[in-house]
């Protein structure tokens, strides 16, 4: 297997979120009232509309540029930024759960929200969040083999330690 290598989809934020189909309609909404017979006299109110449903999808564009996510045989690799950027990297074999979240519009749409919790510094205050990610279901099963298959290859178990009353 090689690597996978995506972002969060601006598509999927569209037609799988009800901020998308807001903005949608707010940009329909601009060009109909634009549209209309001047004697209504409306001004610039619907060109504004149209401008600032664009703007939202360009601010949505640009922040999923800023972030991208890499799944290779034995580390999910998370990139951010353009100007100043980082790298964090979380081996394979440390992945304790991979859960996907959607909703019926995110269904519709094919996208989900993978969470990923590890034994990771990444995680260490919360579950890695991998927002809108198109075809969700099927990478999350990719990444579920691939994380059973490194921890095969080192010989690692996970093993949870509960403490009952301490």
């Amino acid at each position: 297997m090689g690597t996978d290598h995506f972002r969060s989809s601006t598509r999927g934020w569209l037609l799988g979120t009800l901020a998308g189909w807001g903005t949608i309609l707010l940009i329909l909404a601009g060009i109909v009232l634009s549209l209309l017979p001047l004697g209504l006299n409306l001004g610039w109110w619907p060109i504004l509309l149209s401008v600032v449903g664009l703007g939202l999808i360009a601010w949505k564009w640009i922040s999923n540029m800023m972030e991208s996510f890499e799944v290779t045989p034995d580390r999910l690799v998370i990139r951010r930024g353009i100007f100043i950027k980082s790298i964090d990297e979380i081996e394979l074999y440390r992945i304790k759960d991979v859960r996907i979240d959607f909703s019926l519009i995110n269904q519709i749409a094919n996208v989900g929200t993978i969470g990923i919790t590890s034994s990771d510094e990444t995680t260490k205050d919360g579950p890695l969040m991998l927002p809108l990610v198109q075809d969700a279901k099927r990478r999350r099963e990719v990444l579920r083999d691939l994380v059973d298959q490194a921890r095969q290859r080192r010989r690692v178990r996970e093993v949870d330690m509960v403490h009952d009353g301490y």
